[in-house]
């Protein structure tokens, strides 16, 4: 008989409470109501999000709004095939401005060296993360469950 080997989340309670102050934020609220179809901000990807915040070290006073949308951003660079999710993102943030694109992109691999360049997350992590607050909102928005 094998037994299976759970792993360990190495995400903390700091890093879900960080999400959870975003998650109040009227930018990423609007954000959230706005990709109605979840092709951008399923349950996944934001568990991925915490993920990140967990590998990025920073301090939880640190995190500003710009890195939850850099940690979908990478979260949906990873999990997704086509570009319209990643461009939904900057559609939302600038519009049709370019100009703060580089600026981003430049926060972005800073942020994902921060990881380690570890950006890769299991099923089973992201439902580690998801079990840390079962009831929290944002685990409702699953694909699966769309008309």
């Amino acid at each position: 008989m094998k037994l299976k080997r759970q792993r360990v989340s190495s995400v903390l309670p700091e890093h879900h409470e960080v999400f959870n102050r975003m998650l109040e934020d009227p930018v990423i609220r609007k954000f959230l109501a706005w990709d109605k179809n979840l092709q951008v901000s399923d349950k996944y990807l934001l568990s991925m999000v915490i993920a990140y915040f967990s590998r990025a070290g920073l301090f939880s006073w640190q995190f500003q709004r710009i890195h939850f949308f850099i940690a979908l951003y990478v979260a949906n660079d990873m999990e997704e095939d086509n570009q319209a999710p990643k461009q939904a993102i900057f559609s939302f943030l600038y519009g049709k401005n370019r100009s703060q694109r580089p600026l981003f992109h430049k926060l972005r691999l800073q942020f994902i060296r921060s990881m380690g360049w570890n950006a890769r997350v299991t099923r089973e992590e992201c439902e580690q993360i998801q079990a840390f607050d079962p009831e929290l909102w944002v685990w409702g928005r699953d694909r699966a469950l769309l008309p």
